[in-house]
């Protein structure tokens, strides 16, 4: 199982779904390294991108997607649970640039950069503000990013879903604040869009393999809401 901040209300992702994801892949005659690195292991993330450009000759597409989400009153919350949302959530993504950059500079072929942000790393909402900074970092270590890597062709973006029907947005922890403070609720509208269920993620996936593709060769720098409209309500 990865190691994840112990102050989650859900269940982390196991092995067990890694070797499903192994499965998928094979099963459509393509190949695959597949390895468990915690995103706060800078060294382990060289290693595994080293190793990935040795077997399959460079790198092109790098998605960013590690995070982690857990509630609670910033002026309440331990030290320690700020600490493990920052070092996941954008620590994480730095490490994650210094493993990933240099082999695609080398490479020379361009290439997309991909990060998973928030809704709530675009406009704050109570009850998670360790979070929402975390996630607010991310947008700006992304265009920053994508400023730097113009010149080599490489183009940097974010995805800011929100209310996803994973284990995170599923997280009873987050209707037990609701319960608790009831005043947060007007900040969680349900969007524009006339549906009150929470979204799929391979829509989220959509937009990032659009993101990946040349079709989306013009974009860098931007920030991509995947929310139902939620950010303009």
């Amino acid at each position: 199982m990865f190691p994840v901040t112990e102050h989650n209300g859900y269940a982390a992702a196991t092995g067990e779904e890694l070797a499903e994801t192994v499965a998928l892949v094979e099963g459509e005659g393509r190949k695959i390294l597949a390895r468990e690195v915690d995103v706060r292991d800078a060294e382990g993330q060289k290693r595994l991108v080293s190793d990935a450009v040795e077997q399959f000759g460079r790198l092109d597409i790098v998605v960013a997607n590690a995070g982690v989400l857990n509630w609670g009153r910033l002026w309440e919350i331990p030290a320690q649970q700020w600490q493990d949302t920052v070092d996941v959530n954008l620590t994480g993504l730095f490490n994650t640039v210094q493993a990933v950059v240099p082999a695609m500079i080398e490479a020379g072929n361009g290439g997309s950069i991909i990060t998973i942000s928030s809704a709530a790393g675009i406009k704050a909402v109570p009850g998670c503000a360790h979070y929402c900074a975390s996630k607010f970092g991310v947008v700006g270590l992304t265009n920053s990013l994508a400023v730097e890597l113009g010149e080599f062709g490489i183009r940097v973006n974010s995805v800011h879903p929100y209310g996803t029907d994973t284990p995170m947005g599923n997280d009873i922890s987050m209707y037990k604040l609701l319960q608790d403070h009831p005043n947060y609720i007007h900040s969680f509208s349900p969007g524009a869009l006339p549906t009150d269920s929470l979204i799929a993620p391979d829509t989220i996936s959509d937009i990032v393999l659009w993101l990946a593709s040349d079709a989306s060769s013009l974009v860098t720098a931007a920030q991509i809401p995947a929310d139902k409209g939620y950010l303009k309500i």
